[in-house]
């Protein structure tokens, strides 16, 4: 059996903010903005509290959220929402931005830390979210989950549960135009990360597989230009639309061993978690291909990459060639480049490989994972091997 499940309302389209109305006036009188330092000034909020005030919906702003998302933020935002009598959270912004929203509206509902709900289910959040991202990648307007830092343990908690899904999407697709280049790189890899994952994973489906094929086809043809011109009308809008078809697909099929490892290294050396999962995808993509040569291949068929015809083997190769190619086209630096020095990243390698199999996304691997093999990928994936 699949089970297929995504927000209950999805707006897509160009200035839409107006479409989502009657779905605000659903959710509450009195809205928790969440967002970031940037965003806050940006014209998309804007347009935001432009919208809201002209149809008598109230709001208070929460805009620490910085970085990578961190227990604390979660918790200054619990006090801004309980402080003015907050009945809904809009969050607008990167997926840090929409992560931090949905903890906001879990914390609210629970004493105690987010940290225990680590490894747990989740079954109870104070109120529906609204989602409104400014980049096209996490895809975080279309699950049922949430990644936050624990600062005292420095892990990555991967937080769960159907109450952390979206009541409401809304996918401006002129939004994401506004990040720069680099921001641009990272979230467009998440996304292909996401797609090419939940392709792969144990948990695919039919669905997810149509979704997965599509939004691969849309990155692989689309991100390149994003990159070269910001101003890229066309290739903005199909981004946001991949973003948003591989979010769903990870939704219901889950990730695998990219994400599993891309969250020790990034909570432990700060890296952000697109380019984390990018610094990792060849690495680990290229482990599993004993196990995922057939997805691959048909990845590799279905972008027009290799003919119909040509043989497994050689199409999963070119299918990896591909992801290699498009990485630097990207500039994605190896671990090593990014500035994170050797001794520091070795002694680590233990306690980033345990985390990586505690995270249980390796298990979605179509073949059993060991310690040692996290920890040999990790040497390898140092110097991009």
């Amino acid at each position: 059996m699949a089970h297929f499940t995504l927000p209950a309302h999805v707006i897509t389209g160009e200035h839409i903010l107006k479409e989502a109305v009657p779905y605000f006036k659903e959710m509450g009188t009195q809205g928790l903005i969440v967002t970031g330092r940037h965003v806050v000034k940006s014209e998309m909020m804007e347009e935001l509290k432009t919208v809201l005030k002209e149809n008598g919906i109230r709001y208070t702003v929460f805009s620490g959220v910085s970085g990578e998302p961190e227990d604390w933020m979660a918790e200054e935002g619990k006090e801004l929402y309980l402080k003015n009598s907050c009945d809904f959270v809009i969050g607008i912004g990167g997926g840090s931005v929409l992560d931090t929203a949905k903890a906001i509206a879990a914390a609210v509902a629970w004493d105690g830390d987010l940290s225990d709900f680590n490894g747990g289910e989740i079954t109870k959040c104070a109120c529906r979210i609204a989602a409104i991202p400014t980049t096209a990648g996490t895809g975080s307007e279309a699950t049922r989950f949430t990644v936050i830092t624990d600062t005292k343990r420095d892990i990555k908690m991967l937080l769960k549960g159907s109450c952390l899904m979206p009541y409401l999407a809304v996918v401006d697709e002129t939004y994401n135009m506004s990040a720069p280049k680099t921001v641009a790189v990272s979230t467009g890899l998440d996304a292909l990360t996401h797609a090419v994952e939940a392709y792969i994973s144990k948990k695919a489906m039919d669905l997810t597989d149509t979704l997965a094929v599509s939004a691969v086809k849309r990155i692989l043809t689309y991100l390149p230009k994003a990159c070269r011109d910001r101003n890229d009308k066309e290739a903005g809008r199909q981004m946001a639309l991949a973003a948003l078809e591989a979010g769903i697909c990870i939704n219901n099929s889950s990730v695998t061993l990219v994400h599993g490892m891309s969250r020790p290294l990034g909570a432990l050396f700060h890296v952000p978690h697109g380019m984390s999962n990018a610094m990792l995808l060849y690495t680990c993509l290229t482990f599993v291909k004993d196990v995922s040569g057939r997805q691959f291949a048909q990845l590799a068929k279905e972008a027009g990459i290799v003919d119909r015809e040509e043989k497994q083997e050689q199409a999963a190769e070119a299918f990896l060639k591909k992801i290699k190619e498009l990485c630097d086209i990207c500039q994605v630096p190896s671990i090593k480049e990014y500035g994170i020095q050797e001794s520091s990243y070795l002694e680590q390698i233990d306690k980033m490989a345990r985390d990586a199999l505690d995270s249980g996304s390796p298990a979605n691997v179509r073949k059993e994972i060991s310690m040692e093999d996290v920890k040999e990928l990790y040497r390898k994936a140092y110097e991009n091997k």
